[in-house]
């Protein structure tokens, strides 16, 4: 009986993988070997069932990888690329530098302010994410709260939406929870008599946060920061609402190919290429973490 229960446990998480990851991706990946047609739906071949083994034959001669090959002759798709890895780094980074120290200093307030604390990181997710981003562009347009609390002070306006300055404040703001909580959690959970040992030994508060507090929490950061870096590199809300037209970004192009230019094919092998390139980390991670482990 218990060995029934034990093995119900682990079918049940392999088949919501292979419905909802293993299937959609395997369908994808077919559509990124397909060709762009004249049809309903836009892309070719199809198998035709009808025909048996050969419908099935015919269906896999016509893939092909030009698809791909499109991609690297065309620089939109390279330049989309590098800036989704650029911007999704440098908000990473940021996130990094502003998140810590607001880890840092809810670990170490008393219990009753920690637990408001970490609601208040919290509390943006009981707003709906579109009305949040909404929100900045009232604030950062050319009249909008930003520049008229400038004006109040006598100082210039600034000219910040459709911007990349205006993709970053967005992608910080709305992925800094996920950098925070991590981060939290980490440090939370450290031994504060590690601390005590290190300053009885002669080292200063400074030195013993960079020689012990630091170096046990970067298991946090790099959790926080991969759960920050996958979906921004993806993102479209954000650089859709805040970013100019020349911000250019894989999600925004995977919807303009899906939705305006109706090339499948397109879409589906950047969301591809994306995913390959996001599993890389994702690998890393999982690497050093069994290092740490061992």
């Amino acid at each position: 009986m218990r060995r029934s229960r034990t093995g119900l446990a682990a079918v049940v998480p392999l088949l919501w993988l292979a419905v909802f990851f293993a299937f959609p991706f395997m369908l994808v990946a077919k559509l990124s070997l397909s060709d762009t047609a004249l049809a309903i739906p836009p892309y070719a071949p199809r198998i035709d069932w009808s025909r048996g083994l050969e419908g099935v034959r015919t269906f896999l001669q016509g893939l092909d990888l030009e698809t791909y090959a499109r991609l690297g002759r065309d620089r939109l798709y390279l330049d989309a690329y590098l800036s989704s890895l650029r911007l999704a780094g440098v908000a990473t980074g940021l996130l990094l530098l502003i998140g810590y120290p607001i880890a840092y200093g809810i670990s170490r307030c008393p219990p009753k302010a920690r637990q408001a604390l970490v609601m208040a990181v919290i509390l943006p997710f009981w707003t709906s994410f579109l009305i949040r981003i909404y929100a900045w562009i009232a604030i950062l347009k050319p009249a909008g709260v930003l520049n008229a609390a400038l004006g109040a002070l006598g100082l210039p306006a600034v000219d910040i939406l459709n911007t990349e300055t205006a993709v970053l404040l967005g992608l910080v703001y709305a992925y800094l929870p996920f950098m925070v909580l991590p981060l939290y959690a980490v440090l939370d959970r450290q031994d504060e008599s590690l601390i005590e040992a290190a300053q009885d030994l002669g080292a200063t508060p400074l030195s013993a946060f960079w020689r012990v507090t630091f170096p046990l929490s970067l298991s946090g950061a790099a959790a926080g920061a991969l759960l920050c870096f996958i979906p921004m590199a993806g993102e479209f809300v954000i650089p859709d609402l805040l970013g100019g037209s020349e911000t250019l970004m894989l999600g925004r192009v995977i919807w303009t190919e899906f939705f305006a230019n109706r090339d499948w094919p397109a879409a589906s092998a950047v969301a591809i290429v994306l995913l390959a390139t996001l599993v890389i980390p994702i690998l890393l991670f999982e690497r050093q973490q069994r290092k740490v482990l061992a």
